[in-house]
């Protein structure tokens, strides 16, 4: 059994799971008490799921913030669920007539118009909240669900290939986006209903598959927990890094704010963030910078260091 762990595990997570099922068996199986995750994948989704362990829980914010995503699905065409994906009670079912106005080069039109910013109706089983309650709570209830929507952001919609009544396709865009959603309005764009079929996350700031080692293969082999550890500089790679003395390390420790202006953190005067780090190179602290008494210091926004 291992002692608790800092930095971020990335996994390959399993269809047929939460994301909390997975961190409650690395939590269980490796002895990891202090853990989390950035980002929820569907249970019916695939792919990079971020878990954070011990110091690295205090990055959530960090990571479910910024950075793109970037996802490949299925959408079947002619069917409607009340989940918007397969996992859900079938509403309606389209004729084959209808579900042949769904062209190749119609449909590859709509994926071009989604590339942009645009307001993305919420899923009604989702975990957004309304007055504290998730959305899906409601559903499951037999409650009505309030209309929510979110703003969201796409880069980049491909088709990857069309065999009605499926289509394969690829997104890149920003946090949070609900892919549901995007199967759901496309099947309403065309009148014959669709809903999500399957899902891999392919990407998920800054770590790609490539990155992820598979659930399984690490519960059956514990060894693997240490060589699949990535640290907090590898899970922020735009944050600048630097490493203080060790005055100013105990200084920060004792969480007195630092002149911005003084020699040892004179590299950082363009950054408002940073990753300080002790005399070793072990994380520190997440450093913000701010105006206090006519001058720029910075202060914890995070301590890092271990006890």
């Amino acid at each position: 059994m291992f002692g608790q762990m800092d930095g971020a595990l990335v996994l390959d997570k399993p269809a047929g799971m939460t994301s909390a099922a997975c961190v409650g068996m690395v939590r269980r199986k490796l002895g990891q008490r202090k853990i989390g995750h950035a980002g929820t994948l569907d249970p019916m989704a695939t792919g990079v799921l971020i878990l954070l362990l011990g110091q690295a829980t205090k990055i959530a914010g960090l990571l479910l913030e910024g950075g793109e995503k970037i996802y490949s699905g299925v959408i079947r065409f002619g069917l409607r669920t009340d989940t918007w994906d397969i996992q859900g009670k079938v509403l309606e079912e389209a004729g084959a007539e209808e579900i042949r106005k769904v062209t190749l080069e119609a449909f590859s039109e709509a994926l071009r118009e989604l590339v942009g910013e645009q307001e993305q109706e919420v899923p009604p089983f989702s975990a957004a909240k309304h007055h504290g309650q998730p959305l899906y709570a409601l559903a499951r209830q037999g409650r009505p669900t309030p209309e929510k929507t979110k703003f969201i952001r796409i880069s980049r919609a491909e088709l990857e290939w069309f065999r009605l009544p499926l289509a394969r396709f690829r997104v890149a865009c920003s946090s949070g986006t609900y892919i549901r959603s995007l199967a759901h309005s496309l099947g309403r764009r065309f009148g014959c209903g669709a809903t999500l079929m399957e899902l891999t996350r392919e990407y998920s700031h800054p770590f790609g598959l490539d990155d992820a080692v598979n659930l399984k293969a690490l519960l059956d082999d514990p060894a693997l927990l240490a060589g699949n550890i990535r640290g907090l500089r590898e899970a922020l790679p735009g944050m600048p890094v630097l490493a203080l003395e060790a005055d100013l390390c105990r200084r920060m420790k004792h969480g007195q704010a630092l002149p911005a202006g003084i020699p040892p953190l004179r590299p950082l005067l363009e950054a408002e963030q940073a990753l300080f780090l002790d005399e070793q190179g072990a994380p520190l602290a997440l450093g913000l910078k701010k105006r206090q008494g006519g001058q720029s210091i910075w202060s914890i926004g995070r301590g890092l260091w271990n006890n």
